[in-house]
């Protein structure tokens, strides 16, 4: 069994510290504190130009649900294109239908023209109608991974789901646990479910470098401080390397 680390990062800090800390792929995004959306093109480049990292990207037009509309879904044709033609490693993404099924149709284009860039499942999958049928729609689609906390709003609460999925993948297809995954999380997860792919931030909140600071205003998400950034910690990351290079020698 190989392992693998999966950070997700918002900035190419993060993502520097994501792989001193030994994580072998991040998924890019933008926005992490709202779950996180697609990421400008040159947040790419910098990261690749900086980091030896595999790099999945995020493709989410904006927050909130999975069913696009035609403008959305035609912006997530051209950012397809435009990463596959940049070299990325990996797209992640999803489309619901209204009903919570797997919009086949949809996703067959976006991976039609991602080419032989891979393609990942993102958290879609875990507000979808029946898991199990779309983890096989997944596999005849050729989608490589699929991202999921159980259909639970952490992997562990979802733990049950994530060892059915990965008894039902047999080994078809990567089942990425992700949502409040810690080192140790993955120390329990990994004898419960059977899984050695994980998906985490590892992110510690840091003070802004603004001396002066204007209070009162808010420029987004009311109760979130603009004084606050969120980064990747080295330090989580390579504990959780340490638990799942553990595990894999046992």
């Amino acid at each position: 069994m190989r392992y693998v680390l999966e950070a997700c990062v918002d900035s190419v800090q993060s993502a520097i510290e994501a792989e001193k800390g030994g994580a072998q792929r991040v998924e890019l995004c933008a926005n992490l504190i709202i779950g996180g959306t697609s990421p400008g093109a040159s947040l790419f480049r910098q990261v690749r130009k900086n980091t030896d990292l595999q790099i999945r990207v995020l493709l989410r037009p904006r927050f909130g649900d999975f069913c696009y509309d035609e403008y959305e879904f035609e912006m997530m044709k051209e950012d397809v294109a435009m990463y596959r033609d940049l070299g990325v490693d990996g797209i992640v993404t999803g489309i619901l239908k209204t009903d919570g099924t797997l919009d086949i149709k949809r996703m067959k284009e976006l991976i039609e023209i991602a080419g032989d860039t891979d393609v990942a499942l993102h958290r879609a999958f875990d507000v979808c109608r029946n898991p199990q049928e779309v983890l096989e729609q997944a596999v005849s689609l050729g989608i490589k991974t699929i991202l999921t906390s159980g259909q639970k709003n952490s992997a562990w609460e979802g733990r049950d789901l994530i060892k059915e999925l990965v008894t039902q993948s047999a080994g078809r297809i990567e089942i990425l646990a992700g949502a409040g995954i810690s080192p140790e999380v993955i120390e329990k997860l990994i004898p419960y479910t059977g899984t050695a792919s994980y998906h985490m931030s590892g992110k510690e909140i840091l003070d802004s470098r603004m001396k002066f600071r204007k209070e009162g205003v808010s420029m987004g998400l009311p109760g979130f401080s603009e004084y606050e950034i969120w980064q990747t910690k080295v330090e989580s990351i390579r504990r959780a390397v340490e638990v799942l290079e553990r595990a894999i020698e046992k």
